[in-house]
């Protein structure tokens, strides 16, 4: 198995708050991918003592876990422990009911040799390539759906769209919300490789439409997730008018994991 991964922050001077891991069990049969986004939280602060950073560890560090020690477990229910076990670690010390108390879109994808699950939340997104070369976008789109007036300010998002009926989800603090992720199981080989991403890296496809899904999978497939973030930043740089970036970030963090099973 081939596995490449590229991590990098948007600003060199903050930390970066994505995740990303590749776990292999001790069988050598299989293995799992996880890509966290964590979601950068306002100025006002988020109720909790500790940093999107922390959250994203204790997170994915959990999921990578479960995944590789439970394998008949299925996906939505992992999401549920790993994010009841990171909530159980800041409770007592951290309000748990802001509305942007640390919290992150999740993409995981797990492999046996009968099958491969996934399961994504929010805005990241699963590509996943068949042996004839077709590539399938595995993404969450309700964010995406949601008009832009809905999502004019920090204040109207928080109080009628986060993690609400009719708006978007995120793991944050409830478990339930693993029910509200997009999941599903294929035949190991209808799989060849599958690439995952956060939303910094989506840019070459989703703001600037460099290319589509496909072409978004060739590139890192033939030259390396690397290849991808740097592509994304020249043309971030390039933006000086913010004719594709809008209200948007100037740089994002942007992660990206490669796989081939």
């Amino acid at each position: 198995m081939r596995t490449e991964l590229a991590s990098e922050p948007g600003d060199a001077d903050r930390p970066n708050e994505d995740f990303a891991s590749v776990g292999l069990p001790a069988s050598g049969q299989g293995g799992s991918v996880i890509v966290l986004d964590g979601v950068t939280p306002p100025k006002g602060g988020a109720g909790c003592l500790h940093s999107v950073p922390w959250f994203t560890a204790r997170l994915g560090g959990a999921l990578t876990e479960l995944t590789v020690s439970l394998p008949d477990v299925p996906l939505l229910d992992l999401l549920s422990r790993a994010i009841a076990r990171t909530a159980e670690a800041h409770a007592e010390t951290c309000d748990l009911s802001h509305p942007r108390t640390p919290q992150a879109t999740v993409v995981v994808a797990r492999w046996n040799p009968a099958t491969v699950e996934y399961l994504v939340l929010s805005d990241s997104a699963l590509l996943l390539e068949s042996p004839d070369g077709a590539v399938t976008a595995l993404l969450d789109d309700r964010l995406a759906r949601l008009p832009r007036s809905a999502l004019a300010t920090d204040a109207l998002v928080d109080t009628t769209l986060r993690n609400k009926e009719g708006g978007f989800f995120t793991a944050a603090a409830d478990p339930a919300v693993a029910r509200r992720a997009v999941t599903g199981t294929l035949p190991r080989e209808e799989v060849r490789a599958l690439t995952a991403l956060t939303d910094g890296a989506t840019r070459w496809v989703e703001r600037f439409r460099e290319g589509d899904w496909t072409d978004c999978f060739q590139c890192v497939r033939k030259e390396g997730p690397q290849a991808l973030v740097d592509r994304v930043r020249a043309l971030e740089r390039a933006d000086a008018e913010r004719v594709y970036l809008g209200r948007g970030k100037r740089h994002d963090d942007a992660t990206v994991v490669y796989a081939e099973l």
